[in-house]
């Protein structure tokens, strides 16, 4: 069996379907936490053997022998979220009781990190190295943080997973995100917003140097991020895992939210139209203008896949679920 925490989540919900879909497996163990009154359609298409609240998880694994690995996307992914200790509990503890109870059944064990704790991106985008780096909010530190007691883990040669990986997910688009409000994407902002104002908002350039709308990022189709979680999965159940490290997830190549706002609009065979805001108040100083993956190391640990274009994962997005009667996958 495979557990998936945050399975009724965007990216937990999309492995799943790709392991019905593309693997024939519904063997699946669903965890998550469902707060949002439509969230359980991102289950309603999926086959899977049980659902588990998320605070049952660590009794129903008592004792079991049946578990292929966990895949661990559940998370407080709220950039702004406020209260630190809940991010301590659910980001770090939470996937620390995990991973120790990997590592002590000898279950492979692979987790969503993410590039939001790369910071203002002034040190860069390399995965290879991670010590530097400073978050700008309290989400990205709580993702660092665990990115790095899991290398002082190994390091130090302390009990881990026989296979691991922590997947440092850029800006993750694509259908079952409905339910993150606020922290969705600017692709499904930017249906909506269009379909019903016939112009989409962007922020102003407040940066010098930085246009408006043309703040930057590497955004990744989430079918691709399914994809890559995937691959590391049947290598490690075929007993030849990829090498276990923190590995970036993206395209490798930035584009530009007017590009991103533009696709939406043309993929719904309308105009475009943009109106340019002040940013948030909240969100001044703790803004990342530009993410661009950098992606050698997964290439280098045999992902061969090639990625949507923009363009290519926002059709499917807007034509096949967005403008759809049925918008889940």
């Amino acid at each position: 069996m495979i557990v998936i925490t945050g399975g009724a989540g965007m990216i937990g919900s999309i492995i799943a379907w790709h392991l019905n879909t593309k693997l024939n497996r519904d063997d699946i163990v669903i965890v998550d936490h469902i707060t949002h009154e439509e969230q359980w359609q991102n289950l309603a298409h999926r086959k899977y053997a049980h659902y588990l609240d998320k605070d049952q998880l660590m009794n129903w694994l008592e004792n079991r022998t049946d578990i292929e690995a966990i895949i661990h996307m559940g998370a407080i992914s709220a950039t702004t979220e406020r209260d630190f200790n809940k991010l301590v509990e659910t980001n770090i503890q939470y996937s620390q009781n995990l991973w120790t109870w990997c590592a002590e059944n000898r279950v492979p064990f692979f987790y969503a990190s993410s590039a939001a704790t790369y910071g203002d991106g002034n040190l860069g985008y390399d995965d290879a190295s991670i010590d530097h780096l400073r978050p700008l909010n309290g989400y990205g530190y709580s993702k660092h943080f665990f990115d790095q007691w899991a290398l002082r883990q190994t390091g130090n040669k302390s009990p881990a997973p026989p296979s691991w990986a922590g997947f440092k997910f850029f800006n993750v688009y694509g259908p079952n995100e409905y339910h993150k409000e606020r922290m969705a994407s600017v692709a499904f902002h930017t249906f909506n917003q269009f379909s019903q104002t016939g112009t989409m908002k962007l922020f102003k350039g407040t940066k010098a140097g930085v246009e408006d709308g043309m703040q930057m990022r590497d955004f990744v189709y989430v079918k691709d991020a399914a994809s890559v979680v995937s691959y590391f999965l049947e290598s490690a159940i075929n007993k030849n895992p990829a090498p276990s490290s923190i590995y970036n997830i993206g395209t490798g190549k930035a584009r530009s939210f007017k590009d991103l706002a533009t696709a939406v609009m043309t993929g719904m065979s309308r105009e475009p139209h943009i109106t340019y805001i002040d940013m948030p108040q909240d969100l001044q100083g703790k803004y990342q203008y530009f993410t661009e993956a950098t992606m050698s190391k997964l290439a280098s640990a045999g992902y061969k896949q090639p990625f949507h274009s923009l363009e290519e994962g926002v059709r499917d997005y807007v034509q096949n679920y967005l403008m759809q009667e049925d918008k889940y996958c």
